[in-house]
């Protein structure tokens, strides 16, 4: 019989969560009257509910995140509506702090704010004898991570087929940059090692071949570290892959000399760069060493064989139009894979709420709170460089435009792709749904106009690329007007280079 039912709805179908997971590990007794039901934000919160109403828990547990805040909300007024009885907990980043304001609080019965690994159980023990709490908010006891069950023996075979498996040999950061809720804590603390490592090697054996770590400091500990790489070094296949977030300005010689050993498209290290403004950086509260990062991603690049994703934020207070366009010029300079451009979010708790007053800052005032505008960069211009972050994300971070992208960016990247950015939605108007073959023809009529290109370097630039990306048949039109802006000859020639490199 199942009393207790855990539940999320996830941002895709892809993800697995994590958090579920040791919740349902670390239910002790209650185990067996417990079950994981995950759902996607793409479902309808009427639909969820009829799903999970039909196994009449008298338990509902969800986490609430800042990606599934407004659904969860719905789908909770939904349960209480039908089944006011149903005891509904809540816990997640989303609702651990300024709850008091939040309808889904209200609604609910129970808040666990915080790390609910233990607290969930604790709780569901008291309700299940009785014994219900008379505040709303049940806050966690400390504990230790050796007192928790490790939850890797709950991704399914399924998860580990298909879907993205999130495992953590360390929780929490021992930096304090204002933007992340990571800032609220004291220190990383690691898991135990070699517990750690007989779980991965239990993941390994049932076939998981891509580990993504979700530790927000993988390289803070070097000794374990490389302890880790090696683990997965002595395992090393065609499709072993590894994703890592590093700290970017700590990357010492021993270190160095494990990442060498990894092969192409084994490794993906996402290295949060976020400014380099020093008076920015400041302001926030992060420590970052300009020059060794660059040093590093120098490195990287040039002598091992990781994929590499750069994070860049747009807004962050202090950093105006010209900052940021010179950091990431910076950054470009540098040739990461791709550099994701985040527009900052104001997350609930997070100490970057006190610069809102002295630096004008406005927020989104739904879920994901991202900021409108600054005293630094007013709402058009956070607007424009929104989208500039999309295209960059449809041309430059798709790797399918390697041949043109030197061209759109010239000795000017920030400027040109801003140019291109701004020209692109006067001529289209939105920035999705953008079909592939117009997206090359826009290229190319930019290139050729507005951006004041060579027409036939970008016509060389464009046909390479459209061959390298699989597509059939001849690139479109490069005007509207009818005009061929690609011959079929140079077509032709172009699908043969490509068939004779591979």
């Amino acid at each position: 019989m199942t009393r207790i039912l855990l539940t999320t709805l996830n941002a895709r179908y892809s993800h697995a969560s994590l958090g579920l997971r040791y919740l349902l590990a670390n239910m002790g007794e209650l185990e067996g009257q417990s079950a994981l039901r995950e759902f996607t934000i793409k479902q309808r919160p009427i639909d969820i509910a009829e799903q999970l109403l039909a196994e009449e828990p008298e338990i509902i547990g969800m986490g609430v995140y800042i990606w599934n805040a407004r659904e969860s909300e719905e789908l909770v007024a939904i349960l209480k509506q039908l089944r006011p009885e149903l005891i509904l907990i809540l816990g997640g980043p989303e609702v651990s702090h300024e709850w008091e304001e939040q309808p889904i609080v209200a609604l609910a019965d129970y808040l666990i704010p915080g790390q609910g690994d233990l607290a969930f159980a604790t709780l569901c023990r008291r309700l299940l004898a009785g014994d219900r709490p008379t505040g709303k908010v049940v806050h966690p006891q400390p504990f230790r991570l050796e007192q928790l069950q490790l939850p890797y023996r709950y991704y399914s075979d399924h998860d580990v087929r298909h879907r993205v498996v999130y495992v953590e040999a360390s929780r929490g950061c021992p930096f304090k940059c204002e933007f992340c809720l990571s800032a609220l804590e004291k220190t990383a603390t690691p898991f135990g090692l070699d517990l750690f490592l007989v779980e991965m090697d239990a993941l390994y054996a049932r076939g998981l071949r891509q580990f993504k770590f979700v530790d927000r400091t993988f390289n803070l500990k070097v000794a374990q570290s490389i302890r880790i790489m090696e683990f997965f070094l002595e395992r090393m296949d065609d499709d072993l892959f590894l994703h890592f977030e590093l700290i970017p300005d700590r990357l010492p010689e021993a270190l160095k000399a494990t990442i060498r050993r990894f092969p192409p498209g084994s490794l993906q290290f996402e290295i949060g760069i976020q400014s380099f403004n020093p008076a920015v950086q400041t302001l926030i509260s992060r420590r970052q060493d300009n020059l060794k990062t660059e040093a590093n991603l120098r490195w990287l690049c040039d002598e091992s064989h990781a994929h590499l994703h750069a994070d860049l934020i747009i807004g962050l207070p202090g950093e105006d139009l010209a900052s940021f366009a010179a950091g990431f010029d910076r950054l470009v300079v540098l040739k990461p894979h791709e550099i994701q451009l985040g527009i900052l979010k104001r997350l609930r708790g997070a100490p970057i709420a006190r610069h809102t007053t002295d630096h004008a800052m406005r927020y989104q005032p739904v879920p994901p709170y991202n900021v409108l505008a600054t005293d630094c960069i007013g709402f058009a211009d956070m607007q424009r460089l929104a989208r500039f972050a999309r295209y960059w994300d449809l041309i430059a971070n798709s790797g399918r435009f390697h041949a043109t992208l030197p061209l759109i960016l010239g000795d000017s990247p920030f400027e040109r792709f801003l140019a291109l950015a701004d020209w692109l939605y006067a001529e289209v108007g939105q920035t999705h749904r953008i079909q592939l073959p117009r997206l090359f023809s826009l290229l190319y009529r930019a290139l050729a106009g507005p951006l004041r290109g060579d027409p036939e370097a970008a016509e060389e630039a464009l046909i390479a690329d459209y061959a390298r990306s699989g597509q059939k048949g001849q690139p479109p039109l490069g005007t509207t007007q009818g005009n061929s802006a690609f011959s079929t000859v140079k077509v032709k020639r172009q699908l043969r280079h490509h068939q004779a490199a591979k």
